[in-house]
Parts: C-alpha cells; structure tokens; sequence
C-alpha cells in the first residue's frame, strides 16, 4: 500500500475525451489491503457513477498478462452487481494501458462471468441479456408524472426484473429534442415507487432522421435513450451499459434487426453498438478514452 493504488479514469463509450461515462478504475494487487469498506470510501472519493476494482484471482498474476481477474463495482454509495461501462473502461485500462494480449479477458463478478474483447479500436463487452416485459402503469404513475410530465406521449412501459429497471417508450412523434428537454424530478422519483420495484428509469425513442436522431457522420441511430438513477446516488447516468442489456433486446425485438447502434443523448453523450444473439448474451462495445493516470493512497 506504502507505493499507492494505481488508478485511472476512463471515458467510455466516447473517442473524445470528456464525453461519454467517465468510470475509475482501481487495479488492485492485494485484495487484502483493500476490503469492501475500503472500495466503497474509494468510489465515494472518486464521485463518479461507478468506480471499478480489478482483482487479480491468484497472487502471481500480472494484469499485462493475465486472462482472468475479479471485478467489482461500486456507486458513491453502494456496490452494484453489473455495470456496464466501468467494465468496459476496466477492459481499456488493461488493453491499452498494460498492453495485454488477451484475445478476450474474463471478469469473475456478481453477475458470473463477463468477457470483454478488442475489436481493431473498440472494446467489447458480454453481458447477460435482460429482456423486459410489459408492464401496465396503474402502480407507476406517480413515478412516470415524475419522469415524462404529462405532455410527453409514450406508447410503450416494459420492465426488467432481473434488473428493476422500468423502460419508457416514447411515441414516434416525439423528437431527440424533447427527450433531451424533460427535466425528471429525480429528488422525488426515490418515493414514488414504495415497493422498491424500480431501482432504475430508462426512457427510449425510435431513431428516424426526421426526429433529429442522426451521428455526426450521418448515420441514423436505431435508438436513443436517456437514463435515471437516483436510487444508486446517481440523478442520471451518462451513457449506460447495464441499461441496454434491457434496450437491446427491446429495440431488437421491435425493429427485428440486430445489431444495433444507439445514442444515449444526456449531456456527455456516447454512442453504442448493441449486438443481441441468441445464447441469452448481448455484446455492447464503444471507444474509451484514458484521461487520468494517477496513484492513490489509502493510508
């Protein structure tokens, strides 16, 4: 502990830096030195949505070559069981930063086994897939007055158990712009749900080139979508993988194509590409930005 954690912070699901979701990452020889209360002041320090510990699994390990490390993550105020984009920056720190060979890498966490992999500059990750269900809005109506208002038309309410994340669809005739206007009361969106059944709110659009939902490059996304999380500390997220573990097989479903390429238009922004198959997985893979490279000591 006495020479630091070596950290770094990454922005994920961008090529620039400062854009997308920036996630730390701590590499971490000695689990030992490290216990769970001690991650979880780190990720608080660090005040991002998620801060990501790799672990190695045997003592001799070395992250430039290894193919198999322990992940976890914590929020400012909680460790969660999957998240997305730190995992991606994790598998760029190791990529990019150690130069390790892995053709794939394999994290062990809380939600079983991730790979990640490198296609030419982008990083890949395997997830569970987390298919939604329909949901009606008797129990939710507080929360979508909370989140949409009630001059935002939505055609659509899915909801994943598996992740408690309940999936707003707005209608085709809403642009990107108005789903980047709302402004959710994320401050009162916590009670609005007393059962605890929903612990994240995604709200979604079909891409056309009419609605504004064109790249830089002038691609149309399939879709674009903006995410909340006040019950993880967290009013929005940036760009969020764990999300389109739920939008994947949606938008896959409702345009019957895959795979897909998907904007998340908060204030950041990044782009994703969304590969659902059919083994029950979803690949989502991005760019990701190094921007720091530092030390930290804990004692």
């Amino acid at each position: 502990m006495d020479d630091g954690v070596k950290l770094f912070t990454v922005d994920a699901f961008t090529a620039v830096p400062f854009k997308g979701n920036p996630a730390a990452v701590c590499l971490i020889e000695n689990n030992d030195l490290v216990p769970d209360d001690m991650k979880q002041k780190i990720a608080t320090e660090m005040n991002l949505s998620e801060t990501a510990f790799v672990l190695k699994l045997m003592p001799d390990d070395e992250f430039k070559t290894a193919s198999k490390f322990l992940l976890q993550w914590f929020t400012p105020t909680n460790e969660v069981p999957l998240c997305g984009h730190a995992t991606l920056a994790s598998a760029a720190v190791l990529f990019n930063c150690y130069g390790n060979k892995s053709e794939v890498l394999a994290f062990e966490t809380l939600s079983g086994t991730l790979y990640a992999s490198r296609q030419e500059q982008k990083v890949f990750i395997d997830l569970p897939l987390n298919s939604p269900e329909p949901m009606i809005p008797d129990e939710i109506e507080k929360l979508l007055e909370l989140t949409i208002g009630n001059n935002v038309p939505y055609q659509d309410l899915q909801y994943s158990h598996t992740t408690k994340k309940l999936l707003i669809r707005l209608k085709d005739c809403v642009t990107r712009k108005e789903l980047e206007n709302l402004t959710p009361q994320t401050e009162l969106m916590v009670d609005a749900v007393p059962s605890g059944k929903v612990k994240g709110v995604i709200i979604t659009l079909r891409g056309f080139p009419e609605n504004g939902c064109s790249s830089q490059d002038g691609k149309t996304y399939d879709f674009v979508s903006r995410y909340f999380a006040p019950w993880n500390g967290i009013d929005e997220d940036p760009v969020t993988g764990s999300a389109h573990t739920v939008l994947g097989p949606y938008w896959s479903k409702e345009l019957n194509k895959t795979p897909l390429y998907a904007h998340q238009c908060s204030a950041r922004g990044g782009d994703l590409y969304v590969n659902v198959r059919s083994d029950g997985r979803v690949d989502i893979g991005g760019d990701a930005v190094i921007v720091l490279k530092a030390k930290l000591f804990c004692h």
